[in-house]
């Protein structure tokens, strides 16, 4: 598990990387925030080049995963497929290649020859990332890779990736919007239940250098699997002001902002774009839960961040079940979210969604602070 950990870490860094040139690099930048207009032969994939980085993501994580760990190469899963059709209508399989040169030569193929474009985002893939530093004194966990899945979010809140919008993190508060909710997520869950044990976030946007060369990354990870809880992130301190805080979408109904007045103190109800980054400031304790009531979130944008709460004593749970069961009852474990298992009713990308909504918390008994006021009012 270790080795693992190493791993994973490793690689959110090199793909932190590309998401990072891509903004950089001229060439690269411009294809990514070209609008949809114009009759230009590509427009079909230039245009849609941020899926084209996100699939390079995705594919650089599972080259470089199943080169070390062959045993996982049929449960790596990804956000995103890797089939494209050019301008000429050709279909093409992306992935990374064993060379920067044969790489740069297939992504010519989907950005209709654009070979400028086509070697920088070789190199990037290919490019080495920093040495990652981690603290993994203690990590026995008896599992063999022959046991795990993997789910990767490539580039988790993409609109804000695009967008750019560059925003000063303040030490302890939560910032809605802009480049730092753009986050590369991996998650590792247990083949024969679906719990997530290990979880890598990258955040490639943290704060710029202030020698100017450019933005800084910053990372989290975490292990939960039986006795062993480990996270780089501490468990918050206990916060003395009252009322719970609860990090929302700007879209979500008016009937659950009602209710989760009820247990938050004034001004406790909180927005935040992109659902990896709302999980993360519940890790972080920025905020307590994180409340979503549609089923618009899926198990790539869920798995990692789950590991690392899992670590501090929290979880994720399906609102809808939680919602089911007796107040007076325990928590039942069954609410968790697990990763293993589609929904044979739904097809597709949908197969893969958290369609019963989702409560991420630090604490249980905020958890049933949280739906019990739900539950009065829902």
């Amino acid at each position: 598990m270790a080795d693992l950990l190493r791993l994973l870490l490793r690689v959110a860094e090199k793909a932190a990387n590309v998401a990072r040139i891509c903004r950089q690099e001229a060439p690269l930048f411009q294809l990514l925030v070209q609008e949809k207009t114009g009759e230009d032969k590509n427009k079909k994939f230039v245009q849609d080049f941020k899926t084209l980085a996100d699939v390079m993501i995705q594919e650089l994580i599972r080259h470089d995963v199943r080169a070390q760990f062959p045993e996982l190469a049929g449960f790596i899963h990804g956000e995103e497929s890797n089939k494209f059709e050019n301008g000429l209508g050709e279909s093409v399989t992306v992935t990374v290649c064993s060379t920067e040169e044969e790489t740069a030569k297939l992504l010519a193929t989907v950005l209709d020859g654009d070979r400028t474009a086509a070697s920088l985002l070789a190199r990037a893939v290919h490019q080495d990332p920093a040495t990652i530093e981690a603290s993994t004194d203690g990590l026995t966990v008896p599992l063999k890779p022959s046991e795990l899945g993997i789910w990767i979010d490539p580039i988790d809140a993409t609109s804000q990736y695009i967008e750019g919008r560059e925003e000063v993190l303040e030490e302890g508060r939560l910032s809605p919007s802009g480049l730092h909710c753009a986050l590369v997520l991996i998650g590792v869950y247990l083949r024969s239940t679906g719990e997530p044990v290990m979880g890598v976030i990258n955040q490639p946007f943290n704060n710029k250098d202030p020698a100017g060369t450019g933005w800084r990354g910053k990372h989290y990870w975490g292990v939960s699997c039986g006795s062993t809880n480990i996270c780089s992130e501490s468990r918050p301190g206990e916060r003395s002001e009252g009322g719970l805080s609860v990090v929302l979408s700007s879209s979500e109904k008016q009937s659950v902002k009602e209710a989760l007045t009820s247990v938050c103190g004034p001004d406790k109800l909180m927005y935040a774009s992109g659902a990896g980054y709302k999980v993360l400031c519940v890790i972080q304790g920025l905020a307590d839960a994180y409340v979503l009531s549609e089923g618009s979130t899926f198990k790539w944008d869920s798995c990692a961040p789950h590991a690392l709460l899992r670590a501090l004593g929290g979880g994720v749970v399906d609102l809808a079940l939680s919602l089911q069961q007796s107040e007076s009852g325990a928590q039942d474990p069954r609410t968790e979210l697990t990763y293993h298992q589609p929904r044979a009713d739904r097809s597709g990308a949908d197969r893969w969604a958290n369609h019963g909504g989702l409560v991420a918390y630090r604490d249980v008994s905020q958890l049933r602070s949280i739906l019990g006021a739900l539950r009065a009012k829902l």
